[in-house]
């Protein structure tokens, strides 16, 4: 079969390796998005689907919008049976939605957390699943059809990182799955009623506080390493763990110190700090933090 791919970041980049090596498969066509300044040098970087693209010869394509008249044209002359999106980063207009069926793979379980960070959001809600739905691709965002859903459990103090590289094994096994066997599925309306949404993480969003322990450990596993955790004194708190969540204390208040981290009490419960990285400089452990600040036992850490 010929498949059309589009996406940009790691997710889509896995996805299209496992397109690739299908014998099944032919990948006709990718579709991913420019090349972006990145870093203070603002260096020219291409997105990893691109470099993907490029090292399997596949025909690649990268226009600032996909809408203009001319870019739907050209990709309307690609013969395909299949287009597949995963986190492409632009809208798709109904002429491309015509061309042929257009699968997306969105890593939630749909409705929930329609938009731009369903991963980051399962974690800040302290979810106990998470998966990844195939779907219909409509006008709507991330509003099509149901194909098929595989979920996966979270555990408790898993970061964002590892459940994005188990969801996107997840998703490049369902991608396959849904191609190969797609006459086979009968998609169904998603419940619109019951949808919840997600919208893109900004830095701002690692501003935290000492006030509930659980919803802090959850911003740090949900925003570790982007945007990061930090106090509003711009002290970032780069590794963590979950005390507990039950008891009151002084937001703040260093409650114990021992040989690598200290105790840290919540308006609700607490949490273990090892390592911090103040204004301007390096990450240092928490312990050097406190002796350069000479902070002990039952001061504020901020």
């Amino acid at each position: 079969m010929n498949v059309i791919f589009m996406g940009t970041p790691d997710y889509a980049s896995e996805i299209l390796e496992t397109l690739v090596a299908d014998e099944t498969i032919n990948v006709v066509a990718v579709y991913t998005q420019p090349d972006k300044p990145v870093g203070r040098k603002k260096v020219m970087t291409p997105p990893i689907t691109k470099t993907v693209a490029l090292e399997n010869n596949l025909p690649l394509y990268q226009p600032t919008r996909l809408r203009d008249e001319t870019t739907v044209t050209e990709l309307l002359r690609i013969p395909c049976d299949y287009i597949v999106v995963a986190a492409y980063g632009q809208i798709l207009p109904k002429a491309v939605l015509d061309h042929a069926p257009c699968i997306n793979l969105h890593a939630s379980i749909l409705p929930d957390y329609r938009g731009a960070s369903p991963i980051q959001q399962a974690i800040l809600n302290g979810d106990k699943e998470t998966g990844v739905t195939a779907m219909m691709m409509d006008v709507g965002l991330d509003t099509g059809d149901i194909i098929k859903i595989e979920k996966i459990k979270i555990a408790d103090d898993e970061m964002v990182s590892t459940l994005f590289d188990r969801l996107t094994k997840c998703a490049s096994t369902l991608t396959v799955d849904v191609l190969k066997n797609f006459d086979q599925y009968n998609a169904v309306p998603q419940d619109d009623d019951a949808s919840t949404h997600c919208a893109k993480v900004t830095k701002q969003e690692g501003l935290v506080a000492f006030d509930d322990a659980q919803s802090l450990y959850n911003r740090y596993r949900a925003f570790t390493p982007w945007p990061g955790v930090y106090l509003e004194s711009g002290l970032k708190l780069k590794k963590m763990t979950l005390v507990e969540s039950v008891k009151s204390y002084k937001a703040g208040e260093i409650l114990s110190i021992d040989k690598e981290t200290i105790t840290v009490g919540c308006d609700k419960g607490s949490i273990s700090i090892e390592l911090v990285q103040p204004v301007s400089k390096k990450e240092m452990s928490v312990i050097a933090y406190l002796n350069g600040k000479r902070l002990s036992l039952a001061d504020t850490l901020a």
